[in-house]
């Protein structure tokens, strides 16, 4: 039935939203014959989102709470552009009440569950009492009225710790922290209640125990305006940093179908108390003896949504939108099945090796090179919410896309997920893209050994450098004699730079470092010598610690090269980046990826560096607090100033022993990338 003909007639849908989940939305509206209208604010004029939509309409300046959570702004642009539903996508205005209650007003379909749904679970402390009125499980906790320091201590050394701290109005990780001791409950509690208050506007807190080795196990839920309720099965989101998650998957690892059904029935259940319809997901934390407890219920489609697609073959968005036009769901809970196994990984504008701090810039490329990764199947998805060229901003979240991938079962799924991560092509702004490798490479995951504190646990093998060798390396001096040599003026041999030498054999000698610096011990470099062909042909002798390796270098499609030494043939992405330090060379295959700064060697600085002086912001965003006095002694590490970006706090330590010299800003100032923040004198 087309939505124009349902019981509520839907023609026109304005999305509430930015970046992927917006264009998400517009793809199905425009396979469903819906017009679409997207919103934006000042700093997204130009957005892919806004391009993707048959009509855009301005709401106001960049921050926020001046444009997508402006509600009367919102409700103006529907009304405006005859938009008969709003769908929210997820945060901004998808769970808040009153933004519910403006649309029913307004005469607008919210597609979405009732405000009376959404303020069950929105104040997380009430939704755990209705929970345990249906029999849903719950984790030992506080989730009082009582929100003074004294009270809420109290109820943490009661519980015993590590205590969870979670803002009573939140979600996605904002005021949200782990308390492993007594002495740090006070300061966890006040950067909560800061972050609470900013992402929020409510500071109340609840307390749970915090367990040790969960897995985070969530039920896709659907209500519709008739009665009828199911379960879409499960996902595994236990891979998570910040309390925000970064792989996904469907089914959960391990599900007997026992547990799958216990859990699903909990999920309608508590779906159900609440009177809820629409696309909602009850989350569960899953202890190693297959007890699990309610942890919340986010009344919206979740960023994970496409891998329960994926599985079951079904749209959520079309499911969400054909329950706002007051049509029964689609399917019985008989007819759903399981189909396979599929994978989320999100891209995120961040650096993993700076504590995960988000980036911003420019996409130079942005794309998913599936030919040179020798990937040609239908079963993998980029959705995103960008396109090169388009700046990355500092006022929302730094999620750029999201690769989901679909196997027959889970090893093959991970396979083509590691080769699809491969394929990535992004430049221009720092990426987790490395990062999420490793963690799909790694052999607990592989094992799917899930606990929400994976990357915790094994932050040693994630995080640190694995020594390159000397096939890496000169695999890197092909790659960059290649570029040489496309570079190099055919009309005369003297612009050449490709090791041309009058009377004499070509000779290229290629300076490659894993760091800009090179002063780590754990820093790998080499020097390559590159000679000339040897004979007829692509062979190049290659010398290095001792070695004289034969080289040969073969583009195949896309980004892809062939590159063989001595004998042993290997396929490569091979690609160039810019960094603020020079330039970079990345080659990546389904098991890494290594990026080797490099450069003639006349142009290499073996110099080391010194401590900076100065400060400077990783990124846009806001002085919190100041932490020392000027002049003040402090030890290497001890932290200087918070700041806030993003909606989260990231706190700058002292680079060495020394003293603060001079705060260049206040608290409450806004700051941007690279500004000098304080004068910082190392002790002698």
């Amino acid at each position: 039935m087309s939505l124009a003909n349902a019981p509520i007639p839907l023609t026109t849908i304005l999305i509430a939203n930015r970046g992927e989940i917006a264009c998400r939305v517009i793809r199905t509206a425009r396979r469903l014959g819906l017009k679409s209208v997207a919103v934006y604010s000042d700093a997204d004029a130009l957005a892919y989102h806004v391009r993707e939509a048959d009509e855009a309409v301005r709401l106001g300046p960049a921050p926020a709470r001046e444009s997508y959570l402006n509600v009367a702004a919102v409700i103006k642009a529907a009304k405006r552009t005859g938009a008969s539903a709003i769908h929210p996508g997820y945060g901004f205005l998808s769970e808040n009440a009153e933004f519910v209650a403006a649309c029913e007003q307004a005469g607008i379909v919210f597609v979405g569950p009732p405000a009376s749904a959404i303020a069950a679970m929105g104040d997380k402390s009430a939704a755990k009492t209705r929970m345990d009125t249906a029999g849903v499980p719950l984790v030992p906790g506080y989730h009082g009225d009582a929100q003074d320091d004294a009270t809420l201590k109290a109820k943490a050394d009661q519980i015993g710790y590590p205590v969870l701290l979670k803002a009573s109005a939140g979600g996605g990780g904002k005021g949200m922290r782990v308390v492993e001791r007594a002495e740090d409950f006070q300061a966890a509690l006040e950067g909560c209640r800061r972050e609470s208050q900013a992402a929020f506007g409510d500071q109340r807190m609840l307390i749970e125990k915090y367990l040790t080795q969960p897995r985070h196990v969530e039920v896709q839920v659907f209500c519709d305006s008739h009665g009828h309720g199911v379960y879409l099965f499960e996902r595994d989101c236990s891979v998570q940093r910040r309390h925000q998650k970064v792989l996904e998957e469907a089914p959960a690892p391990g599900m007997n179908e026992e547990l799958r059904r216990e859990m699903g029935e909990a999920a309608v259940r508590a779906a159900k108390e609440i009177g809820y319809v629409g696309a909602g997901t009850v989350e569960f934390l899953l202890n190693v003896d297959n007890s699990f407890y309610f942890m919340e219920m986010n009344t919206r489609l979740q960023v994970e949504h496409p891998v329960t697609e994926m599985i079951t073959g079904e749209d959520l968005v079309e499911w969400q939108l054909r329950v706002a036009a007051g049509l029964p769901l689609p399917k019985n809970q008989d007819e759903l099945t399981i189909t396979g196994h599929a994978f989320e990984a999100r891209l995120y504008a961040e650096d993993p090796e700076q504590d995960f701090l988000p980036a911003t810039g420019r996409l130079e490329r942005f794309g998913l090179d599936l030919a040179g990764a020798g990937l040609m199947d239908s079963r993998i998805r980029l959705d995103s919410g960008v396109e090169a060229g388009d700046e990355v901003s500092m006022h929302y979240d730094p999620m750029l896309a999201k690769l989901i991938v679909h196997g027959d079962d889970r090893d093959q799924a991970l396979a083509t997920l590691n080769r699809a991560l491969a394929a990535l092509d992004v430049s221009g702004v720092t990426t987790n893209r490395a990062f999420l490798q490793r963690l799909a490479s790694h052999p607990a995951f592989k094992k799917a050994e899930l606990t929400t504190r994976f990357i915790e646990h094994h932050d040693e093998k994630l995080f640190s450098k694995a020594p390159l060798d000397d096939d890496a390396f000169a695999s890197a001096a092909l790659v960059a004699l290649d570029l040489l040599r496309r570079e190099s003026l055919n009309d005369s041999p003297w612009e050449r730079r490709d090791g041309w030498r009058l009377n004499a054999p070509a000779q290229v000698r290629i300076a490659l470092t894993d760091s800009a610096h090179a002063n780590d011990e754990a820093d790998s470099t080499a020097i390559v010598t590159v000679l000339a062909e040897r004979h007829k042909g692509s062979a190049w002798q290659l010398q290095l610690n001792g070695r004289t390796l034969e080289g040969q270098l073969q583009s195949v499609e896309g980004d892809g090269v062939a590159i063989t030494l001595d004998g042993h043939r290997r396929r490569w992405l091979a690609r160039r980046d810019r960094a603020a330090h020079g330039e970079v060379l990345v080659l990546g295959d389904a098991e890494r990826e290594i990026r080797l700064f490099w450069r003639r060697l006349d142009a290499v600085d073996h110099g080391h560096h010194e401590v900076d002086a100065t400060l400077t912001a990783p990124m846009h965003g806001t002085v919190v607090a100041l932490l020392v006095e000027p002049d003040q002694r402090v030890e290497k590490g001890t932290p200087l100033m918070v700041m806030e970006a993003m909606k989260m706090e990231h706190t700058l330590n002292a680079p060495a022993d020394g003293a603060v010299e001079a705060f260049h800003f206040a608290a409450g100032e806004t700051v941007g990338q690279g500004d000098e923040l304080l004068t910082f004198a190392p002790s002698e």
